[in-house]
């Protein structure tokens, strides 16, 4: 399994990582994708990626949650990564209403201009849309050309949202939220083909039950499997199949996108 989605370079995990690590290769996670956040976790996330090379995978981006006025001079650090190495997405990117509105129309721009940049590259994209999924799919439509990859990260919108979103070729990014009772993702993930979907886990965040509330890591992405299974009705084994080869084309895994 894959985990498209985890931010295991936070201090919540800096006296345990190494434990784990090993946890994961145990539940059968082999590979973990890790958006950014803004300058303040390069250096960290960068350091995983080297300590678990061929485990841990490194994106570069500015998370919306960080972007306020000055936001160029986060920009103009994210543009000189890209510029210096090579990434597997642009991420974690996006718009976020839910802790404050003041700064939308700053997150919209540098959203905006980070697309821009991924899709020049010929990158994927890895969006937040917290309490703002309509505003970004009306900001993302417009800019999307055929062959751009992408997904939204921690998608609990629903079907008409799913539609739209599948319509312009991106994945949805699901993980926790799926578990929870009362989240009704899963009678709109049962009218969507899995071959849309990949698995994640926004570690430290979002822990599926029987763990809600504690810290989440890589290692519950199981948990997270089986309720896909259950939704389908098909073996785990066909949902880590299918979803597994979702994320290694999302992100040209195949390919070794990092250069490190």
């Amino acid at each position: 399994m894959i985990d498209t989605h985890a931010h295991i370079y936070l201090k919540q995990f800096e006296k345990d990582l190494d434990a784990v690590i090993e946890k994961c290769g145990v539940a059968g996670v082999t590979e973990i994708m890790m958006p950014n956040i803004d300058h303040t976790t390069i250096d960290d996330m960068m350091e995983v990626e080297t300590r678990y090379n061929g485990v841990c995978t490194a994106m570069i981006g500015l998370h919306p949650c960080s972007v306020d006025r000055g936001f160029e001079k986060e920009l103009y650090l994210v543009e000189e990564w890209l510029n210096k190495r090579s990434f597997i997405a642009v991420g974690e990117i996006g718009t976020d209403l839910y802790w404050d509105k003041s700064n939308f129309k700053y997150q919209q721009e540098a959203f905006k201009i980070q697309v821009k940049w991924a899709f020049e590259r010929k990158l994927p994209i890895v969006i937040h849309c917290r309490e703002s999924l309509d505003q970004t799919l009306d900001l993302l439509e417009p800019m999307v050309r055929p062959g751009c990859r992408g997904v939204f990260h921690c998608f609990s919108g629903d079907n008409e949202q799913a539609e739209r979103i599948i319509s312009m070729g991106l994945m949805l990014g699901i993980g926790g939220v799926v578990t929870f009772k009362n989240s009704g993702l899963d009678e709109v993930l049962a009218a969507v083909d899995p071959k849309h979907l990949v698995l994640e886990t926004d570690s430290p965040y979002l822990a599926p039950v029987p763990h809600r509330g504690k810290r989440n890591d890589p290692g519950f992405l199981p948990l997270i499997r089986d309720k896909l299974a259950a939704i389908y009705e098909r073996q785990p084994e066909e949902i880590d199949h299918i979803t597994t080869n979702n994320a290694r084309k999302l992100f040209d895994l195949d390919h070794g996108a990092s250069d490190n």
